[in-house]
């Protein structure tokens, strides 16, 4: 059972303890129209885990109601994120699809008691019938339909005999009720699309509301467990499965946060438009957030777990630190790969005093580890050290090898440094040094003092390697857009070197390369003619001393662990606005939530709507940046203004300025209260747009870089994105993004 019992698990051992139901059924329901990604793993985790815990029973199950979107490469996808986790289902995957039937018969149901009509609005008068917060919607007239002409209609609209749009079926509910999801909402919708599983068999297709809850009734569902976006369909959910009158024992949904993390962009669409757009490598790239992508880079399925069982099940949504994650698979692998060398950028050693060879005896683990296991590292007279480990003229602190300073080569000898050689260029091409035989590592009778023990292979027979150094794949800490791409998330190292028995016994699949990281034999493109090996994650978080090391970040600070419990429930007056943000304007629920519990943001964000109709770009400039500022100070003590934000917004909606430049606007609008109209004309921060502008950068940055060029032209189309993300770095992130990606692409045909 997980470490710490949360507010989920408090209410299945009641449910149990008072008789409510025999045992808990849980399911995951995805809906395959993506790659899972880490959220998705948190879900697995939560209902599975859960199951687990009480003896229960998690089916795994696709929501699969959307023609449109969906696929049985998303099926196979979801399936292999649960298996590599560790769970399984029960005998059969479930589908939504599957109940088709039933579901049409509890809508024919609802028709016959009178609770649900055809409406032949169309999608704009729906809205506009809806009503506000402040207002109540007024019904269709088409709900004064009988009975007998909404079954004809659902009948011929299931036939195929209407076009797309031209008619729905609603449930009747109330069209003043204060949770605007309760106005009638929709429970059928015409699609003439081929489904991947039942063709063409079905021209009609119930909405989410409606065949989520009767899909969790038909499997015997005890605890339906959904994030937090959904916590105000609750409502449509019981008010199905009460108004059907089913026989009990029926489900319950309970909400949940979602998992955010800080440097990572979990959306569908945002991930798409990454693998479409040749940004990544497909849906397994190690940089992306995918289940798919994790399991290739070396992660394993334990510190996923660890991962999810740290961060908690909470009710209020948060923002996790993606450094948890990394620590989660360090903390892992440390007691479980075998220590090895590779060197990364090779410079020749030769010692000079050395004749022969020998075989030295290496463990794999160090005396922390428990864990046994050697092999014999062959040293000859030639060997290779890193590139960065010997310094000509060493600064304050540097304890590996220079002229003046010996060094110890792990497992091996101490050298001094005799000579530097170097090319016509100046580059050093090889040291000439000198080993001390007294100095056998375990044997040292030297009496030379070092400081440090650096990695090294022998020359002669070690293994030439391809080494992909991964990092993050955004530079920012809450990613918008291509602008914030990290230009550094992958290096590639084709001729590192590697001691010969990682390739020749190989006693794992990950590794530590000491003083490197963690690797892992890519699974895709490894073979023993070309090994290939992915960094999981450094040995230590080298981001948190960038930021140090840099100016403050513009972007919200995450927090770095979600709290246990539940959050206060709205008042009348939030829940209002809640509502009115998420159905009126179209805000997700998470900023929804967080400008309506807050009475001087959500006063700002009104003010600041009342100058510039922009709702969703107001709202999250508001919920993020004005709301950090707000954590310290009172409204009255800020430098900037609501017309001053909506200024903003208007220059981010006229595309005169890119999302990176509006965060730096918006930090000197902190500092010094000046307008963003001004700031931006001062500092010459206009969007670049026109190509004639961008084209001879372009240019330029393809001439730099002819091998990546040829790459590109080969077939390697993920340098797309090491283009683009140049031109923006060039410009100091003021060219316009889709601009670029579309001439950078023109221009590499």
């Amino acid at each position: 059972m997980s470490k710490s019992k949360d507010f989920l698990r408090t209410i299945v051992e009641e449910d149990l303890k008072s008789g409510k139901y025999k045992e808990v059924v849980t399911r995951f329901p995805p809906e395959p129209n993506g790659f899972p990604h880490i959220g998705h793993a948190k879900s697995i985790v939560i209902n599975f885990g859960i199951a687990r815990d009480y003896h229960g029973r998690c089916y795994l199950r696709m929501d699969d109601t959307n023609p449109t979107t969906e696929d049985t490469k998303y099926v196979e996808a979801l399936k292999d994120a649960v298996h590599w986790l560790g769970f399984n289902w029960d005998d059969t995957v479930y589908y939504t699809s599957d109940y088709f039937p039933k579901l049409y018969d509890y809508a024919v149901a609802l028709i016959k008691m009178g609770k649900a009509y055809v409406d032949s609005l169309n999608e704009e008068e729906i809205r506009e019938y809806r009503g506000t917060v402040t207002e109540p919607g007024r019904r269709s007239k088409y709900a004064e339909r009988t009975v007998e002409e909404n079954l004809d209609l659902f009948e011929r609209m299931k036939k195929g005999e209407f076009k797309d749009g031209e008619h729905v079926l609603r449930a009747k509910i109330d069209m003043s009720a204060a949770n605007m999801q309760m106005r009638d909402p929709l429970l059928y919708r015409i699609r003439h699309t081929h489904h991947f599983r039942t063709g063409n068999t079905w021209a009609v297709y119930p909405m989410y509301d409606f065949a989520h809850c009767l899909s969790d009734y038909i499997e015997g569902i005890t605890h339906s467990l959904c994030t937090l976006e959904f916590e105000n369909n609750r409502d449509i959910y019981d008010w199905v499965l009460d108004t059907l009158e089913l026989e009990p024992p029926r489900p319950y949904q309970y909400e949940f946060a979602r998992l955010s993390m800080n440097y990572t962009v979990m959306s569908k669409r945002k991930l798409l438009e990454l693998v479409e757009g040749g940004q990544v490598n497909g849906w397994d790239d190690p940089r992306l957030p995918t289940v798919a992508g994790y399991k290739r880079r070396g992660y394993t399925p334990e510190s996923i777990l660890n991962f999810c069982d740290q961060i908690g099940v909470a009710k209020a949504n948060s923002t996790v630190d993606v450094a948890q994650l990394e620590f989660a698979i360090r903390d892992d692998l440390n007691t479980k790969v075998p220590r090895v060398m590779c060197v990364l950028d090779p410079l020749k050693v030769t010692i000079e005093n050395y004749e022969g060879s020998e075989a030295l005896d290496a463990s794999y683990y160090p005396d922390d580890v428990p864990k046994e296991g050697s092999r014999k590292m062959p040293f000859s007279k030639e060997i290779y050290i890193d590139r960065e480990d010997f310094n000509e003229n060493p600064p304050k602190g540097y304890y590996r090898l220079t002229p003046e300073q010996p060094v110890r080569l792990k497992h091996a000898y101490i050298i001094t440094c005799k000579e530097v050689i170097k090319d016509a260029d100046g580059k050093i091409t090889e040291i000439k040094a000198e080993y001390h035989p007294e100095s056998k590592s375990g044997l040292d009778t030297s009496g030379i003092k070092v400081k440090s023990a650096i990695q090294w292979v022998d020359a002669a027979q070690a293994k030439k390697v391809e080494v992909r150094l991964y990092d993050r794949l955004y530079s920012s800490e809450a990613p918008e857009g291509m602008e914030d791409l990290n230009p550094d998330s992958l290096q590639v190292i084709k001729n590192a070197l590697v001691e010969p028995a990682v390739i020749t016994e190989k006693p794992d699949e990950r590794f530590q390369f000491e003083r490197e990281g963690y690797f892992y034999a890519d699974p895709v493109d490894y073979t023993d003619e070309k090994p290939v090996f992915n960094k999981i994650v450094g040995l230590k978080d080298s981001w948190s001393k960038k930021k140090r090391s840099s100016e403050p970040a513009p972007k919200p600070k995450a927090k770095k662990v979600q709290v246990d419990g539940e959050v206060a429930p709205m008042n009348e007056a939030q829940q209002a606005l809640f509502d009115k943000y998420t159905g009126e304007l179209g805000l997700n629920s998470e900023v929804a939530n967080t400008l309506a519990r807050d009475e001087q943001l959500s006063s700002f964000y009104e003010e600041s709507l009342s100058i510039l109709n922009s709702p969703v770009l107001l709202a999250n400039i508001v919920a993020n940046e004005v709301a950090r500022e707000l954590k310290e100070k009172q409204l009255n003590e800020l430098k900037f203004n609501a017309k001053q934000i909506a200024q903003l917004v208007k220059m981010l909606d006229d595309e005169t300025i890119s999302n990176k430049i509006a965060k730096q606007v918006f930090e000197e609008m902190v500092k010094t209260g000046e307008d963003p109209t001004h700031i931006v004309e001062v500092k010459g921060l206009v969007q670049i747009s026109d190509p004639a502008k961008i084209l001879p950068i372009i240019d330029e940055i393809i001439a730099k870089n002819p091998d990546n060029v040829a790459k590109f032209k080969a077939g390697n189309t993920k340098l797309l994105g090491f283009f683009v993300g140049q031109v923006l770095k060039t410009t100091g992130g003021k060219a316009n993004p889709k601009v670029v990606n579309g001439l950078v692409a023109e221009k590499l045909k």
